[in-house]
Formats: structure tokens, sequence, C-alpha cells
């Protein structure tokens, strides 16, 4: 069978092209849909779930390399014509067909790519290359528009595609002509066919794909802004008043999930800090911090990280840590209990600390066990979700009362 199409024939190329692109893209959208209702109750359920929307998101990235190289041939190509040219209405809706699934080879399934990139979490791709794209940020603008890219460009596809079969089998099963049999794998000879330009429909294609861009872009710009996360409680009063005032912080953590880390951090958090550079009694202070649980950014999972299984936040919205501020070999050490969810932990925070004049830097990094705090106990395996979870704390201080132990 020749490889290149003829005005009589599709070559062996584009025959593998699309068969191959239609397995991927149905194979696809089956998975999507299978993943997109699968349960996550229990640990086995979730990492299914992950499992389902992992090789959903490989698959459609293959379909749309593949529609890729599909549409650089095509061009390059001198294709059959319609059989039935005359028919007008016909002919347009068969060149509109095809130009909208042309775009939405493309088209969905980079949306969905870009959709992975901006975010941060769930069901990693399974392969080393594309978990984040080129001049994509991790932005949930960017995220929600992808999303809603994704999500109507799917329908589109999906009617235009039983479009697609419910004209092949008219042409099959009704007009009995050569349309579908052109497409089949046989080495069959049919009559040449003059293919005809017709601009019409692949502008009114452009058209659609243009409207559900823009209205994604435009229902992401519009959308309401979300509600505020709570505020963390007032500090709790120390002993002795505090001499720093916190300016500005970061508090991140990142855990691992499906051997994929994710990283999120609390927007809200409080903390009364009483330090003292010259040390009594082997104690330069203490440190109490409250953290607003509700605050908390993670990308794709927050919903789920905030859920009763794990950090329980409508229940237990407030973590507080409190510390005795130590010296340690190496810069310091903050020494006390954590009391997250029902339990309290001791913890240990060791940090380095460097004061310029009346401003102090510090920056910390500790691990915990989740289970030591019942967080995600329905999820047993570590491989599915893992046991340690990163903290990285980094804060400005500024002193607002003299230091009257130096």
């Amino acid at each position: 069978m020749p490889l290149q199409d003829t005005t009589a024939r599709y070559g062996s190329l584009t025959k593998t092209f699309h068969w191959l692109t239609a397995l991927l893209i149905l194979s696809a959208i089956g998975l999507g849909l299978l993943a997109e209702n699968a349960a996550y109750a229990t640990g086995d359920e979730l990492a299914r779930k992950a499992t389902l929307f992992s090789i959903h998101k490989t698959v459609g990235i293959a379909a749309f390399l593949t529609a890729l190289l599909r549409i650089l041939w095509a061009v390059s190509q001198t294709r059959p014509g319609l059989l039935h040219p005359e028919r007008r209405l016909e002919a347009f809706a068969a060149h509109l067909a095809h130009w909208l699934l042309y775009g939405a080879m493309v088209i969905v399934p980079l949306s969905g790519w870009v959709h992975h990139a901006a975010t941060t979490g769930f069901a990693p791709i399974l392969w080393p290359l594309g978990q984040s794209l080129p001049f994509v940020p991790k932005s949930e603008t960017v995220s929600e528009l992808a999303s809603t890219v994704h999500y109507l460009g799917f329908l589109i596809l999906a009617g235009t595609i039983l479009a697609h079969v419910a004209g092949a089998l008219k042409h099959a099963l009704i007009d009995r002509d050569d349309t579908l049999r052109r497409m089949l794998p046989q080495r069959a000879d049919f009559p040449a066919t003059a293919p005809r330009r017709h601009f019409l429909p692949p502008l009114a294609a452009a058209a659609v794909w243009a409207g559900i861009i823009a209205f994604g872009a435009m229902s992401t710009s519009f959308a309401p802004e979300a509600p505020q996360q709570a505020a963390a409680p007032a500090p709790v009063t120390s002993d002795s008043a505090a001499n720093w005032q916190v300016e500005s912080g970061t508090l991140a953590l990142t855990v691992s999930q499906f051997g994929s880390e994710v990283s999120g951090r609390f927007e809200t958090w409080d903390a009364q800090i009483t330090f003292h550079e010259t040390a009594t009694n082997g104690s330069h202070g203490r440190v109490e911090t409250r953290v607003s649980i509700p605050s908390l950014t993670l990308g794709s999972v927050t919903d789920q990280a905030l859920g009763p299984d794990f950090l329980a936040a409508e229940a237990h919205p407030t973590a507080l840590f409190t510390a005795d501020i130590l010296p340690a070999e190496t810069g310091y050490i903050a020494r006390g209990t954590l009391a997250l969810r029902d339990a309290e932990q001791p913890l240990d925070l060791p940090f380095t600390l460097e004061i310029d004049g009346d401003t102090a830097t510090m920056q910390g990094e500790l691990t915990l066990d989740r289970r030591d705090f019942s967080i995600g106990d329905n999820i047993a395996e570590e491989s599915s979700l893992g046991f340690g979870v990163r903290l990285d704390i980094s804060l400005t201080a500024t002193r607002t009362a003299p230091d009257a132990n130096s």
C-alpha cells in the first residue's frame, strides 16, 4: 500500500495516524470518565483513582503528540475529495467536523497538560518529562482557565466524534459509497476525486475554538474571589512580654504523594516571640505560634488535605506550637510541643538566626510524621502518601523593646 495519499486513496501512514489517534483519544476519554467517577474513601481507592488519572494524562499527551504529527502529515498531502461535493450542506458539515476535530485533537489534551503543569499535586504523568511546561507558571488562574477550556473542548470533541461516526455510518449503510472504505486497511482502488478548498468551515471552526478560549478567560477573570481564610487566633500571652514582632514570613510544607512532591503553605499564622541574645538559665526565650489550618493551600489536593481524614480543618481549625528557645551546636533549637487535631507531640525545631541591629532573620526546617497526629490514617501505604511531612519556616522580625538581658 502506498505511503502517501492520492486523490484516489489515503496512504498507509494517514490510515495509521487516523486509527491510532482514534484509539488514543477514545482511551483517554474512557480513562478520564472512570477516574472522575472513581471513589477515594480508602487508601486503595485513592491509589486506584490517582493511577487512572495518571494513565489518562499520559495517554492524553500521547494523543496530543500523535495528533500534531498527523496534522503536519495531512497538510503536506493531496487527499481525496468528497464523493458528493454537490451536497453543499453535507459537504459543509463534513468539513466543519473535520476542522473541529483537528482543533480538538490539539486543544483538549494541551489544555489538560497546561492544567496539570499549572497546579500542584494529584496524579503525576507516567514518564519523566512533562510534569511542568515552559512558560506555564504555577497559577490558580492559569489552572482554572485551562480546566475550563479542557472541559468545554471535551464537549466539542465528544459531540464531533459522534457526528463523525454517524456520518461514516450514513455513508456505509445508507449511501453505500466508498467514504468509509477509503479509510479501512485495504488495497482496493477507488475513483479519483479532486479535493476542493473551502475556507468557511475552517474559519467557523476557528471561531468556535476562539469563543471557547475567550469564554474560559472571561469566566476565570470574572469568577468571584475565594472567601478570605479565617484569621489566626490572637497569640497567647506568655509570662514575659514579647519583644520581637514578625514582619513577614513563610510557613511551607511538602508531602510526597504517589512518589511526587506536593508543596503548599499556610497563609495565616501568628507568632509571639520573646528572644534575648544572652541566655538566662540556658534559655534564650520562648515562642508561641498559632496556625490557621483552613488557610492551607496545597495545589489540587487542598480540599482533600483539609478534609476530615487529614487535617480536619473544620473540627480543628488551629494548630499551636509552644517552645523554649535553646542554644544548639549550630544556631538554636525551639524545643516544645505541637498541638494538632486531637494530638499533642513533642517537637524540636532547629533553626538559624541572623540579627542585624533590630532586624532578625530566621530559617528552620523539620520533618513531622503524619501518623503521630492521625493524619491520613485511611492511607497506610507510604507509596500512596508519604509518612514524612517537611516544614520549611522562614521569617523576618523586628525588635519592639530593648533587650534587658544583653
